[in-house]
């Protein structure tokens, strides 16, 4: 490696093969189920922790990876040539990772220059940011230039979701019994969003293919949108919900990712969203 490197965490929800194929080095959060912990993408596939989830009746725990974790993935950057490194994190509203990041930059800062950008998003909107700043990487861009694009998109990416299930959030404290069970009489379907670094309700719609009907208005309003992404949980209607984003954007320009255990273990199976970039 030569250049810029890029880093992230594992609440990002790329792809695996395209971190690798871009070079971005992805730090796992921890999964506790009980006693057990395990490394987000390393122990454990999203496949696995759907999987897990359908057999126990506890919500796993999440917990930010160590200083330690990171500082190590910023000495393999530098033993592999890099000169500098640009590392985007899940928001440190919602998280420690930011703190962890900083942290360890502070614990190279006499072998390598790091500039933690605070990405105040989740999910793939946390992996369109370290995916474009990976992109300007490999181009050549010096270091300022890399951090500085990454902090630019802090304020123009959005992310949107439609939940499946409130089950999730009744598990995790988040809502009563009474609400949860209400609301699946109902067939109420949360829409959220990442405001300000912090997951908000944005709305609710009555049924499935309405809330994936609105996710696709909150793109078609935004305008020329640069980066659309979708990323779910298990949905079954993935296609469907890319074949209607087809008619505000070119269907194969979208990019597809898998949540995992970091947002799946709130926001539950079948969460499906959509996150992009709005015009600077």
């Amino acid at each position: 490696m030569t250049g810029v490197g890029v880093i992230t965490d594992s609440g990002c929800d790329l792809p695996p093969g395209l971190t690798d194929e871009q070079g971005i080095d992805v730090v796992p959060l921890t999964i506790r189920f009980g006693e057990e912990e395990l490394l987000d993408r390393r122990d454990l596939t999203p496949q696995d922790f759907w999987a897990r989830c359908a057999r126990t009746p506890r919500l796993p725990e999440t917990a930010a990876p160590s200083p330690g974790a990171f500082q190590e993935a910023y000495d393999r950057a530098a033993a592999a040539g890099a000169t500098g490194l640009v590392c985007v994190t899940l928001s440190s509203a919602l998280s420690a990772t930011y703190q962890s990041a900083v942290t360890a930059a502070q614990a190279v800062a006499d072998r390598i220059p790091v500039r933690v950008v605070d990405s105040r998003s989740v999910s793939i909107g946390l992996g369109l940011m370290a995916l474009t700043a990976a992109r300007m990487a490999r181009d050549g861009k010096a270091l300022d230039d890399v951090a500085g694009a990454a902090e630019d998109l802090v304020g123009r990416t959005r992310v949107f979701g439609a939940l499946d299930t409130l089950e999730n959030l009744k598990r995790g404290g988040r809502i009563g019994g009474a609400e949860a069970f209400l609301g699946s009489l109902l067939s109420i379907k949360p829409i959220i969003e990442v405001r300000d670094g912090v997951v908000e309700s944005e709305s609710r719609q009555r049924t499935r293919g309405r809330s994936l009907q609105y996710l696709v208005a909150k793109v078609r309003e935004a305008g020329e949108v640069e980066n659309l992404a979708v990323m779910h949980a298990r949905a079954a209607d993935v296609d469907h919900l890319l074949d209607l984003l087809g008619a505000v954007y070119p269907r194969d320009g979208i990019l597809v990712g898998e949540i995992g255990p970091v947002i799946g273990t709130h926001a539950g199976p079948g969460c499906i969203g959509v996150a992009f970039h709005v015009p600077g």
